[in-house]
């Protein structure tokens, strides 16, 4: 046989295993899987992820859509001073602890922790306003800022189940936690367009 002949035979012979292996992977004789369309192999095998990754981007999401952004209102009326927003909610204080003190994440039978009894108090300490500047992307606005500490009294309950199982408890339990809320008030004859919410 000649050169060519057997160079020829070689790349026919690689094409049909390459064929071969291929419409093996795509008809789901592959790992058993049946798929109605192209895989990918063993890149298609489900990898598993704990819920605690779920459970934070969840977390984060909440966060963001309701604590994060800060909201632009209509101007300030004249005839009294202006009143900040609602104070922060028992969720975003109860937020706010868990990241500075998490009850998230025990080991079951091992080491838990909780609260139980929750009161939370709010109390206003400061509110006021900016002067007027221009700030990008919005225009002249006035920064109003409210400034809340909050206490939150509640019943600490630790639970070790080893080397030796007790469970700890303190009945009076506080917290303080200080949370800023701030939104933006425009300022001046603004044309704010057709789709402005005030």
């Amino acid at each position: 046989m000649d050169k060519g002949c057997v160079m020829a035979r070689a790349k026919t012979t690689a094409f049909g295993l390459l064929l071969a292996t291929w419409s093996l992977t795509t008809t789901g004789c592959f790992w058993g899987f049946t798929s109605a369309g192209p895989s990918l192999g063993i890149l298609s095998v489900p990898i598993p992820i704990s819920p605690y990754f779920q459970d934070q981007k969840e977390d984060e999401y909440w966060e963001h859509e309701r604590y994060e952004r800060v909201p632009i209102l209509g101007e300030i009326t004249s005839g009294g001073p202006p009143l900040a927003l609602d104070p922060p909610s028992d969720d975003e204080v109860m937020r706010a602890l868990e990241k500075v003190h998490p009850v998230e994440g025990g080991v079951p039978c091992m080491w838990e922790r909780n609260r139980n009894n929750v009161r939370v108090v709010k109390h206003k300490i400061a509110d006021y306003v900016d002067p007027p500047r221009v700030y990008p992307l919005i225009g002249p606005a006035q920064q109003h800022h409210a400034h809340y500490k909050c206490i939150v009294y509640y019943e600490d309950v630790r639970r070790v189940g080893w080397p030796v199982p007790h469970t700890l408890r303190d009945y009076e339990a506080e917290e303080v936690i200080y949370i800023d809320h701030n939104h933006l008030h425009m300022v001046g004859n603004v044309d704010t367009g057709a789709g402005a919410k005030f």
